[in-house]
C-alpha cells in the first residue's frame, strides 16, 4: 500500500485500468471483465481507474456491475471532460464548469455511487483557464460528491496552477521505458508540490509486449508507433526486453512495470488488464526485483530514444498540455 501524495489517503501499490475492458483494443468479455475487476479486488487492489468516455460510458455501467455491495472497499477514479461522437471519434474536450456538473451527474448515476475518490480532467482545454476548471471541481469536493482532486496530461506549470487553487493529489500520464517525457519538468514539479502519478501505458499499450494488432476497431492503428516502418523497428524494442525478461525468469510486461515501479514509490502503475490470466501476470511484477545491474542493462539496451513515433496521432498530440515546455526553463 502506499499513500496518495503528502496526506492523501492509502491506495494500493498498483491501480487497475478498465479502459480495455470497453472494447477499445477489440471485442471484450463483459462477464470475463466483471471477474477480472473482482480478482483485482481480491488480490487487494483498491485503485480502479476509468474514464466517462471510455465507449461513452460503458464503462462506467460495466464497473458499477463489478463494484455492487463493494463501493467501500474501492478507491474510484475517474477522468472527464473528452467528448465522443456517435462514430466513437474523439472531437474535442470540455472544461467548463456548466460542462464539470453535467459530467459528473452522468457519472454518479452510471457509477451508482454518491461521490468519486480522485475526479480529474482529462486534458488541458486552451479555451477553459484551467483554474477555472480546478475551481469548478473544487466545489464539488465541498458539496461532497468528490473527495481528492486530479489532473491529467498536464504541463508543470499547468499542475502548478492547478495545486495552487486546490490541493492536487495525483497526475495522470504516461509512463513507460519508452514515454520518459514526464521526467526532465513534470517529474520534479509533482515531487516538489507532493503530488503522486498514477501512470498508464506502462505497456505503450501494448508495445512492450508484442501485442498484436487485429481487430479492425484496435484503435492502436490510428497511433504512429503501430505503423509501418516504426513498428517494425519498435520489434527490436520488444526483442530486447524479451532478452531481459528471460533472463530474469520473467515475462517482458513483468519487467516493464516493475520498471516502473522502481522509478519511485510516488509512482503508482495502472495495469491495463482485461482478462484475470493479464491481471495474474501483471501482478507478479510485484514481486520481481530488479538491481541496479538489471536496471542499467535495461536502459542501456532500451534507451529513452529507442521507439519510434509519437504516443498518440498529430492531432491528439496537439491536445496535450504535457508535451508543453514550462515557462519555467
Amino acid at each position: 500500500m502506499t499513500q496518495l501524495g503528502r496526506n492523501g489517503p492509502v491506495v494500493s501499490q498498483v491501480g487497475l485500468g478498465c479502459m480495455a475492458m470497453s472494447d477499445i483494443y477489440g471485442p471484450s468479455d463483459e462477464s470475463e471483465s466483471i471477474a477480472t475487476i473482482h480478482a483485482a479486488l481480491d488480490a487487494g487492489i483498491t485503485m480502479v481507474d476509468t474514464g466517462d468516455f471510455y465507449s461513452s460510458g460503458h464503462n462506467e455501467m460495466l464497473i458499477r456491475r463489478a463494484i455492487e455491495g463493494r463501493r467501500k472497499d474501492i478507491f474510484l477514479c475517474v477522468k472527464f471532460g473528452a467528448l465522443r461522437g456517435p462514430d466513437g471519434t474523439f472531437v474535442g474536450n470540455d472544461m467548463r464548469p456548466m460542462a464539470i456538473k453535467n459530467f459528473i451527474a452522468y457519472s454518479l448515476r452510471r457509477l451508482g455511487t454518491d461521490y468519486i475518490d480522485l475526479y480529474q480532467p482529462c486534458r488541458v482545454d486552451v479555451r477553459t483557464p484551467y483554474e477555472e476548471t480546478i475551481g469548478a471541481v473544487s466545489d464539488l469536493v465541498k458539496a461532497g460528491y468528490v473527495r481528492h482532486i486530479g489532473v491529467s496530461e498536464a504541463s508543470a506549470d499547468s499542475i502548478r496552477k492547478a495545486h495552487a487553487v486546490h490541493p492536487i493529489a495525483a497526475l495522470q500520464i504516461e509512463y513507460s521505458l519508452v514515454s520518459r517525457g514526464i521526467e526532465k519538468e513534470i517529474l520534479p514539479a509533482v515531487r516538489e508540490l507532493g503530488i503522486d502519478v498514477t501512470a498508464y501505458g506502462v505497456l505503450s499499450r501494448g508495445l512492450l509486449t508484442g501485442s498484436p494488432v487485429n481487430s479492425p476497431k484496435d484503435f492502436r492503428r490510428h497511433f504512429p508507433r503501430f505503423q509501418g516502418e516504426n513498428l517494425e523497428k519498435n520489434r527490436t524494442v520488444v526483442s530486447a526486453l524479451n532478452s531481459i525478461a528471460k533472463s530474469k525468469n520473467a515475462t517482458a510486461s513483468q519487467v516493464a512495470i516493475a520498471w516502473v515501479m522502481s522509478r519511485g514509490a510516488d509512482i503508482i502503475p495502472l495495469i491495463g488488464a482485461r482478462t484475470r490470466k493479464q491481471l495474474a501476470e501483471s501482478l507478479q511484477a510485484l514481486e520481481l526485483s530488479l538491481t541496479a545491474e538489471d536496471l542499467a542493462r535495461i536502459e542501456f539496451a532500451i534507451p529513452e530514444d529507442a521507439i519510434a513515433g509519437t504516443r498518440y496521432g498529430e492531432e491528439q498530440m496537439r491536445w496535450l498540455d504535457s508535451e508543453k515546455p514550462s515557462s519555467q526553463t
